[in-house]
């Protein structure tokens, strides 16, 4: 399938005290319309940055040093301001995975969620305000039309996640980049979220990249999967490929630490030993190796490569899961 987005080598790098550190280190995938991308990976990984640096929304610390973001084959990244303004919102959109950081607590819901419906698709107040109320009403909240007239400080965490969503898909964008949209929200509304992103992708087309330490949602949900560590995306396949036949101990561990729905539960669950590297830290070779049980010499001296879907010097060696 033609590629909507395509990102392609990108390296983002943040400017600290010791100097300028790589947070995302040659990333590149693609998605297709209709395609549901999923990119798994510890806090740290490099996940939200990778994101942010796609809808150009990293903070004054980061830039983006090197690499491409291309959607329709146009140049995201060189975008002047009004296109990308245009860009935002109508054709691509993102949840963040804090809803108090994206919406404003000073000015009532309504009006955040119309602005977005008037400001793209041109509705007047009247038109807007109904459409608002539905949307409310689409991710789970009661008496929507009500809830309008309220702040964001009167809503719980997982109600201001849900309005969150309602913006993202107010209207309707071809690219929607959902950033750990059912992290604070029960598994009722869980579904619903999903269904509702399930629905955009088969009727609208909308491709949908979905950011997730839960791999049981993203194995559920997406067509693909990306693995992150170190910045690096480690792994990536049909989510049939990554969660029934990983290849990359990373993957493994994580998969190994999720409790089986049958049989009886283990007295504790498997952990991954060791901590992810430290944002800046340079470690030789391949990043996981410090934590790696089948790492060789070989994985502490020279980094490996994606050639084969994998970067593990052991599981493209040997042509399958190590």
């Amino acid at each position: 399938m033609d590629a909507l987005l395509d990102v392609d080598d990108l390296v983002v790098r943040f400017a600290t005290p010791t100097g300028d550190h790589p947070a995302v280190r040659g990333v590149s995938f693609s998605v297709a319309a209709g395609e549901r991308l999923g990119i798994v990976g510890e806090s740290g990984s490099g996940k939200s940055v990778t994101a942010q640096a796609v809808m150009r929304l990293l903070g004054p610390a980061a830039t983006v040093a090197s690499g491409a973001v291309r959607f329709e084959g146009r140049d995201v990244l060189g975008f002047p301001r009004d296109e990308l303004r245009r860009w935002r919102g109508a054709q691509a959109a993102m949840v963040f995975q804090d809803p108090l950081s994206s919406l404003n607590p000073l000015v009532r819901i309504g009006r955040q969620v119309t602005e977005t419906l008037r400001e793209h698709l041109g509705m007047d107040r009247r038109a807007a305000a109904v459409r608002a109320a539905e949307l409310l009403a689409e991710v789970g909240i009661p008496d929507a039309a009500a809830r309008l007239r309220d702040y964001p400080m009167t809503f719980s965490g997982g109600m201001r996640q849900r309005v969150a969503v309602a913006i993202a898909v107010s209207c309707s964008p071809r690219l929607l980049i959902a950033d750990e949209p059912t992290t604070a929200l029960d598994v009722t509304v869980q579904a619903q979220v999903l269904d509702l992103m399930d629905r955009m992708t088969a009727e609208l087309g909308t491709a949908v990249i979905l950011i997730s330490h839960d791999l049981g949602v993203v194995s559920t949900f997406c067509d693909r999967v990306l693995v992150m560590y170190g910045g690096r995306v480690v792994e990536s396949g049909t989510t049939e490929e990554i969660v029934g036949a990983p290849r990359h101990p990373y993957t493994r561990a994580l998969l190994g630490s999720i409790p089986a729905m049958t049989g009886p539960l283990p007295r504790r669950l498997p952990s991954i030993p060791g901590s992810p590297p430290q944002a800046g830290a340079h470690v030789p070779g391949c990043s996981f190796a410090p934590r790696c049980p089948l790492a060789e010499d070989l994985c502490h001296e020279v980094e490996p490569s994606m050639e084969y879907g994998v970067a593990c010097h052991v599981a493209a060696r040997a042509g399958e899961r190590p």
